[in-house]
């Protein structure tokens, strides 16, 4: 997963062992949901009645992890990060498979997040979350990949969702159009993503659409491409009535509300006033009901715990020095922020810092990147527990 942009000035920007015991185990329940169809109102928040849902797979992938951790405090401490809600990635067709045992211990009052994230010619501005289908494979995306997702959603109508709609993808479009990945790929995202969220217009479903961060869209050259971009995709899906708004900040690091901004006093911040992810939240939401798309947005706040490690705004893979950031709730104190939410499992990989590897991006390599790092989505221990001791608040 990965954000790129590169400011520019004069307006631009290019840019989860067997279980051991936690101190909250889930109740086991005999069927998942509800003891009827869940109808999710798109006109109000369902942060505010649902909770997150702490799904097996992240919280099987914490449980081992504290299984290795020496340090009793420590254990102690990261055990309580299975009891996080977290979203679950749907990142390959092989994936979906994970849907069903993860619906499974789903109880009435809770919520479980999927990011939807398969796109043909996936992340066409970098190498380290690149997908499995390639430029074209439009048909294969739908029938493989969204239909067969569809059916488990409706199979679970008892199950309250909230997807997050393919990160990456339309703000790619908005700010690194001139690269030749990007410029193959656009026909594939934008009618990827109208098939998508026309199809999951489920009543039990809501949908965020990605829109990448304050440092990406947030630059005064790229709000309105940025808003006409996720606008034009909600219209081409039909305007689904369960698509509530966008998500920002997903696997980023930008604070929610320091002042002034980590980045600024960068000669180029002039030219992006979205210094922070609320700023950028205040200002984007407008822009996107102008054009014709519900804005209300869930933020990422899994890691960006700690501000000032990064040396550039685009500098997103495996920041050294990170923490888990403020657990998910919808207290946020912005009408047009639904919820504070994990979206990024901390302590999986954003990219490998292998540079022999054939998936390889220099961001993994830069000097302000966490080494050694495996490949994207592969767990990394030392990657976790550093997270854990940074954690902002503290577990």
């Amino acid at each position: 997963m990965k954000f790129t942009q590169s400011a520019v000035l004069a307006f631009a920007a290019t840019v989860t062992a067997a279980p051991s015991p936690t101190e909250k185990e889930p109740a086991t329940q005999a069927a998942p949901g509800c003891s009827s169809a869940v109808t999710l109102d798109p006109s109000s928040n369902p942060f505010a009645k649902y909770t997150l849902h702490a799904n097996k797979f992240y919280r099987d992938e914490v449980t081992a992890a504290v299984a290795a951790i020496s340090d009793s405090s420590l254990a102690a401490s990261a055990a309580k990060v299975a009891d996080v809600g977290s979203f679950l990635w749907i990142d390959t067709i092989e994936n979906i498979k994970k849907i069903e045992p993860a619906v499974s211990d789903v109880p009435c009052d809770h919520i479980l997040g999927l990011v939807i994230y398969d796109l043909p010619g996936r992340d066409c501005a970098a190498k380290a979350s690149n997908g499995e289908l390639k430029v074209g494979e439009l048909s294969k995306y739908k029938s493989d990949y969204i239909d067969p997702i569809v059916k488990l959603i409706k199979q679970y109508s008892t199950v309250a969702f909230a997807l997050v709609i393919e990160p990456d993808s339309l703000p790619n479009l908005v700010t690194n159009a001139d690269k030749d990945a990007c410029k193959n790929s656009a026909s594939g995202y934008r009618d990827g993503v109208a098939y998508a969220i026309k199809s999951l217009n489920l009543p039990n479903v809501i949908m965020y659409l990605d829109a990448g961060h304050g440092g990406w869209l947030g630059w005064d050259a790229n709000l309105k491409p940025g808003a006409q971009e996720l606008a034009k995709a909600f219209k081409a899906g039909g305007s689904p009535k369960q698509l509530r708004g966008w998500a920002t900040n997903t696997a980023g690091w930008n604070s929610w509300d320091q002042s002034p901004g980590e980045f600024a006093s960068a000669s180029d911040a002039k030219y992006n006033k979205c210094q922070n992810e609320k700023t950028y939240v205040t200002t984007f939401a407008p822009l996107l009901k102008s054009a014709g798309m519900p804005n209300h947005a869930i933020i990422d706040t899994g890691r960006n715990a700690v501000t000032g490690l990064r040396k550039e705004w685009g500098d997103w893979c495996n920041v050294n020095g990170a923490g888990f950031g403020v657990r998910p709730t919808s207290s946020t104190g912005s009408d047009l922020a639904d919820a504070f939410v994990w979206i990024k499992p901390g302590g999986e990989s954003d990219g490998t810092s292998d540079s022999s590897a054939n998936r390889y991006d220099s961001f993994c390599g830069k000097d302000d990147a966490y080494k050694p790092a495996p490949e994207a989505g592969t767990w990394n221990q030392a990657y976790f527990e550093m997270l854990l001791k940074n954690a902002k608040p503290a577990f």
